[in-house]
């Protein structure tokens, strides 16, 4: 089975494959206090409880976009599954796709995990909005990633706007009753979902004019649910498509990586 980690800034999306079939999947919290130990053991506690052992993994690879962390996960490899080495996600191994981008060596490993993943499983032209710390999109056509938008993901714009004010709480990431909020918390909940909301649409509009074609929009990230129940444009919800996208690209570079052992 292929171990599948996607580091974040808030947590590690982990998954278990059979070949590119997601089996199981599972989050641990990113903690750059955190040991290799912890992580390795908190991973062996998920297979065991999952009917597995360590012995049933066979190949390991990891997108991130916490360098901090990468060591602390290669550790963890090299102690709790020793003969593995995992795979890094880079913008200079085979994806199937040619980037536009003008410096690819920036571009979020998160981000070409979503790509590959789109263009796999939908084909086409495809927009992919991800729905995490930061709020990431990625414009590709049929082969080609053509670049995208980064902004403030919703927690982040929740809480400078707390963090930043005297008097305003902290609310719960929830959708208000109404658009006119009656007291604070719904206020600020009103404002922060339905203007996010309206920044998406605004976004995925703007991309598609200069696209002028017909494309699929997939959204995917910890607040998709929330932010997806209240538009229509995105066509495509995909809680996993960042974990789809790492097995995919194991599956398009392992030849390589046992030649090079």
């Amino acid at each position: 089975m292929l171990l599948a980690m996607d580091i974040g800034n808030n947590n590690i999306k982990t998954g278990l494959f059979k070949d590119v079939k997601l089996c199981h999947s599972w989050r641990l919290a990113t903690d750059r206090n955190r040991t290799a130990d912890e992580y390795g053991i908190q991973i062996w506690t998920f297979l065991v409880h999952l009917g597995y052992t360590p012995k049933d993994i066979s190949g390991i690879i990891f997108s991130s976009v916490v360098p901090s962390m990468n060591y602390t996960i290669e550790h963890m490899c090299a102690i709790y599954f020793p003969g593995l080495e995992p795979m890094q996600v880079r913008h200079s191994m085979n994806t199937g796709l040619k980037f536009l981008y003008d410096y690819p060596q920036e571009l979020g490993s998160d981000r070409i995990c979503n790509a590959v993943a789109s263009r796999g499983l939908y084909g086409g032209c495809c927009i992919t909005v991800d729905f995490g710390t930061a709020t990431t999109f990625g414009v590709l056509t049929e082969d080609t990633f053509l670049g995208g938008m980064i902004c403030p993901g919703f927690k982040i714009s929740t809480n400078a706007l707390i963090e930043s004010t005297a008097m305003l709480p902290k609310v719960e990431y929830i959708k208000p009753e109404r658009v006119i909020g009656t007291n604070t918390a719904h206020c600020i909940q009103s404002g922060i979902l339905y203007g996010y909301v309206g920044q998406l649409e605004y976004l995925v509009k703007k991309a598609k004019d200069e696209l002028n074609r017909p494309c699929l929009v997939i959204g995917t990230g910890g607040m998709g649910e929330l932010i997806a129940s209240e538009t229509d444009c995105i066509d495509i919800l995909n809680p996993t498509l960042t974990l789809s996208g790492l097995a995919m690209l194991y599956k398009m570079n392992s030849a390589q990586l046992q030649e090079e052992r």
